[in-house]
């Protein structure tokens, strides 16, 4: 069996589109360059892979930037919006844009991006691409869903942030800081509870958009002054010891369930009981030890001199042993309904390639897509006779290549020959997309066998194999819930091929 580079192949061109996409399926988005879409590929912790976007892909994911989409906005000098989106493979995204003001220098900003880029933790809303084309200045992390911590602390409904979630909190941020700084990126821009993400379960973590520069020059604090490093406002640089400055304001935050200024705070409760600084909404359910220990690490976050805080590790190793509910999941304290997990698969017999997809069982599925050859094929081409040149006989040839290739297992050949045959574009063929994605898919490489399967739907939108592959590839890339769809989808499509004959 040949094995793959990481490389690609030339990708498939865009063949004629029929209105005609199943409920179930997302519609391949068009790219810049007239293909489709470059799928987003996860690494081996299940987070989405660094990635350039093209303009049309946000704003396809973004609905035109609608307003109806707008999760978030700030900024007084460079106005920036944060959107909720959803690219091709149904992965949410959140698409923070700038106006060029705030960054000027594209390359400076790219520069950036990239290397915010890099930083992948399970305590971050992690970035996974940016676009930078003319004055678009745009940035795309994962998306959270479950609202910021001033939501749950300063404008809740239901219910109120409970005391072990609290310091759960307060033990993730810091992670995700020490993180960040182990990595070489130590500065956080403006932290503060706004920056403070919930993901799908429900766990805190840090946004990733307060690791780039917020304005032109990286200095300034959007928050109010009360709330700003001493050492910003006489010299204007954020460094290390300013982070830490910022987390006990967090810290404050949690304490108080209020954005309470520092020095206020500190003055509360200077030769007085902490109990008058406690958030009320408590009703006295948390440690007053632990809350003891919690505002004396405040406090020192908050000394007035960068060098009399405490680094970042000695936080971490502060609130650790302070966790206590471990056993129960964030979703349950937070109040919110449990992460849906996939759905089962179909309960009636499964189709032979049903079955095999189930299973990711690759050879199964190479033994049936070599059996069905091109029956599926059929009146998607109409050449004339002048198209019938040396070139088609070339692009045939490959074809035929590829195909010995294929039933041979050789798999990169046959993706280099079945690239050949599509790269020329005069002929579409749902098949060689499908053998192909199944090639990239035994070569470890799903995001583009997502990318061919969803092609071979373009041209043939009720073809269940098109879905089926999505479905092995989808589940390559941990997105099983998605991938539960498609195989559905695809055993409903084959079902209904069934009863008409065909």
């Amino acid at each position: 069996m040949g094995c793959c580079q990481s490389t690609l192949a030339g990708e498939a061109p865009q063949p004629p589109q029929k209105n005609l996409f199943r409920g179930g399926a997302p519609p391949p988005r068009p790219s810049s360059n007239g293909g489709a879409a470059t799928s987003i590929g996860v690494d081996s912790g299940g987070i989405a892979l660094f990635h350039e976007f093209s303009v049309s892909e946000l704003k396809e994911a973004t609905n035109n930037f609608s307003s109806d989409l707008i999760v978030s906005e700030g900024g007084q000098k460079a106005p920036n919006f944060v959107y909720k989106g959803q690219l091709q493979n149904r992965r949410w995204i959140a698409v923070k844009k700038f106006s060029k003001m705030a960054w000027p220098d594209a390359k400076q900003f790219v520069e950036e991006a990239r290397g915010v880029g890099k930083l992948r933790h399970k305590r971050l809303a992690n970035l996974i691409g940016y676009c930078c084309d003319g004055e678009e200045r745009l940035l795309v992390a994962e998306y959270m869903p479950n609202d910021t911590l001033a939501k749950h602390l300063f404008h809740w409904e239901n219910q109120t942030l409970e005391w072990a979630m609290r310091l759960r909190v307060a033990l993730y941020i810091s992670e995700a800081l020490d993180y960040c700084s182990t990595e070489g990126r130590p500065l956080y821009h403006d932290l503060n509870a706004y920056r403070v993400l919930f993901d799908e379960n429900g766990d805190p973590r840090l946004s990733c958009f307060g690791l780039m520069k917020n304005s032109r020059d990286g200095k300034s604090y959007s928050t109010n002054l009360a709330y700003t490093p001493p050492e910003y406002l006489r010299n204007g640089r954020v460094t290390p010891e300013s982070v830490v400055f910022s987390f006990g304001t967090v810290i404050l935050d949690l304490l108080s369930g209020k954005h309470i200024p520092p020095t206020h705070a500190l003055d509360m409760i200077r030769g007085k009981n902490i109990l008058i600084l406690m958030d009320s909404h408590l009703e006295g359910n948390f440690s007053t030890e632990e809350a003891t220990v919690v505002f004396d690490l405040a406090s020192k976050c908050l000394q007035y001199e960068p060098r009399d805080r405490p680094n970042i590790k000695d936080i971490v190793s502060v609130l650790s042993p302070m966790q206590n509910k471990s056993e129960v999941p964030s979703y349950v304290m937070l109040g919110i309904p449990k992460p849906e997990e996939a759905p089962s698969t179909p309960q009636h017999k499964l189709s032979p390639m049903g079955d095999a997809c189930s299973r990711m069982d690759l050879t199964a599925i190479h033994q049936m897509l070599v059996m069905t050859h091109y029956k599926y094929d059929e009146g998607t081409n109409e050449l004339s006779f002048q198209e019938w040149t040396q070139q088609m006989r070339d692009m045939l040839e490959a074809r035929k290549r590829g195909d010995l290739a294929f039933r041979d297992k050789d798999f990169k050949s046959a993706i280099d020959c079945y690239s050949q045959f599509l790269d020329v574009g005069s002929m579409v063929s749902p098949t060689v997309h499908a053998r192909r994605s199944l090639c990239y898919l035994m070569c470890d490489q799903p995001d583009a066998a997502l990318r061919d399967a969803m092609q071979a739907q373009i041209i043939y939108p009720d073809w269940s194999t098109a879905f089926y592959m999505q479905a092995v590839a989808l589940s390559k890339l941990d997105m099983h819930k998605d991938a539960a769809d498609m195989l559905n989808e695809a055993e409903l499509l084959e079902e209904k091929r069934q009863k008409n004959g065909k």
